[in-house]
């Protein structure tokens, strides 16, 4: 197992040392590891001048999979874009074609009253929202700021999808549908939209490659009411990248916590990157509180997708579950009678539990 470590800045460097530990623990001796530690967003700024250093390039590239932490400092909006420490993660997409962002939004029973939701909305909840994620208006050209005669400033970007880039997407949507309850939604907003009136024209024709899948189509507005409101009718979302973005981090408070949701981004083949969906969170960074549940179930989707070793991962959510059933608690899912313990700690009872269940 080649693999690039990029912790990144905040407690993207907390979350993934939990996670990286949880790792050795689930492998264990017997298979062989190559962890390669890399620079990248605000610490690839300060280490190297560029928050994606060429070296660290170099590293991903190699990698049969990436673990990425977070990108994004206080301030760094105010900076140039291609020096910003979150456009980082946008050129390693790019650059590894990583294009399909698979964002699993699941309910662990023990957290059922984390959520702010009813229980009986979120009990059993299910669904992955798959998200395009190397075109729309985070790709788009052109793009800028630019003075307008009067001497007003204008802000512009764009938002442009090609028929390949939406067929890549839909197959893989159609294709995880096979693997679960055959469902997919194709969210978009065709209504006003040129862009989203073709995206809904090729998901449409390729979803008739797939007869056994039912395929409906949901504004993104309803989209949003709709998780809110009865989350469980879906099962495949499928989306651009503005709206996935947008809808994956609405998703995440029907489970409790952002905190506790992981992601793959994949490309063609096996290579991936994994990492929490939370960000850099400076705020609460250095301060031992960050829930790495998610680094660790994204590393749980590491070994699965990169790796093809389906039975690590599922011990993985087996420890996970087993050490939220025994009451550990990080501030973010904190509840009166739970035992509230810190990043390091969640990380040693996850290891703990580990150790046990394989006892």
């Amino acid at each position: 197992m080649k693999i690039a470590i990029l912790p990144g800045d905040g407690v993207g460097k907390e979350v993934t040392r939990e996670a990286v530990k949880v790792l050795k623990a689930v492998v264990g001796k017997n298979t062989a590891m190559e962890l390669t530690e890399a620079p990248i967003g605000g610490a690839g700024v300060e280490a190297a001048g560029d928050p994606l250093p060429a070296a660290t390039l170099e590293i991903a590239r190699k990698a049969d999979a990436i673990l990425f932490g977070a990108a994004g400092v206080p301030g760094d909006e105010k900076l140039p874009y291609a020096m910003r420490p979150g456009a980082s993660l946008l050129r390693l997409r790019k650059d590894l074609g990583l294009f399909a962002n698979f964002r699993p939004v699941f309910m662990f029973p023990e957290l059922i009253g984390a959520s702010t939701l009813k229980p009986e909305i979120v009990e059993g909840l299910d669904i992955i929202i798959l998200r395009e994620l190397t075109g729309d208006l985070y790709f788009g050209e052109p793009r800028g700021i630019r003075t307008l005669a009067s001497g007003e400033r204008q802000g512009f970007n764009t938002m442009v999808y090609s028929e390949s880039e939406v067929e890549r997407i839909a197959h893989v949507a159609f294709r995880t549908a096979r693997t679960r309850r055959r469902r997919v939604c194709s969210v978009d907003k065709a209504n006003v939209l040129e862009t989203m009136q073709l995206w809904r024209e090729v998901v449409t024709r390729v979803g008739k490659d797939y007869p056994d899948v039912e395929l409906t189509h949901v504004f993104v507005d309803a989209a949003a009411m709709m998780l809110m409101r009865a989350p469980k009718q879906f099962d495949v979302m499928v989306t651009g990248n503005v709206f996935g973005d947008i809808l994956s981090d609405c998703a995440a408070m029907l489970t409790g916590s952002i905190g506790m949701l992981p992601s793959a981004s994949l490309a063609e083949g096996s290579k991936g990157l994994y990492e929490p969906v939370h960000g850099s969170a400076p705020d609460i960074a250095g301060k031992n509180i960050a829930n790495p549940m998610a680094a660790i179930l994204s590393m749980a989707m590491m070994l699965h997708y990169s790796f093809d070793r389906p039975e690590l991962a599922a011990r993985v959510h087996r420890a996970v579950a087993a050490t939220l059933s025994e009451g550990y608690r990080t501030p973010d899912i904190f509840q009166p009678g739970m035992q509230r313990v810190g990043t390091v700690e969640m990380g040693d009872a996850v290891v703990a539990t580990l150790a046990r269940l394989a006892a």
